[in-house]
């Protein structure tokens, strides 16, 4: 039993971190890495899966929000999301490949999903940046 909550705590962290919500769970897989408890393939999938379904609440988040665009409340300006659709536009789904930047990475696949980029080219770039990042803290972990 405690082998499932640490892999779920693993999936929720990542989850979280991949949402628009101010999280990061690099350093808890880092953690559990060196652990040497668990093995490594299977704390890197269960991270990237937990990443690449947060990413897609914000894809999702992104197809709904544009009827709220008008409101006060609304997070983004005018001129900040037409900036960020123009940058969007002007390089294409590529960028996602940037998903797993900080900063940069959560509002690139929230404007993905206001820009309806298909679900399919949305799932497998963002998996592809996700896996690799979770890859390059396991090399960096295990002094690969």
């Amino acid at each position: 039993m405690l082998d499932f909550g640490v892999y779920a705590g693993l999936f929720a962290a990542a989850f979280a971190a991949a949402t628009i919500l101010p999280m990061q769970s690099e350093a808890l897989l880092a953690g559990l890495l060196l652990s040497h408890s668990y093995p490594a393939s299977a704390l890197i999938a269960v991270a990237s899966v937990g990443n690449v379904l947060g990413s897609m609440v914000n894809w999702l988040l992104g197809c709904g929000i544009e009827q709220f665009r008008n409101r006060k409340w609304f997070p983004a300006s005018e001129a900040q999301l037409d900036r960020a659709t123009r940058w969007y536009q002007r390089y294409g789904k590529w960028t996602l490949l940037l998903s797993w930047v900080p900063i940069i990475g959560d509002p690139l696949t929230v404007i993905a999903g206001v820009l309806r980029e298909p679900i399919w080219s949305f799932v497998l770039l963002v998996a592809i940046a996700k896996t690799v990042r979770y890859l390059v803290v396991f090399a960096l972990v295990s002094g690969w």
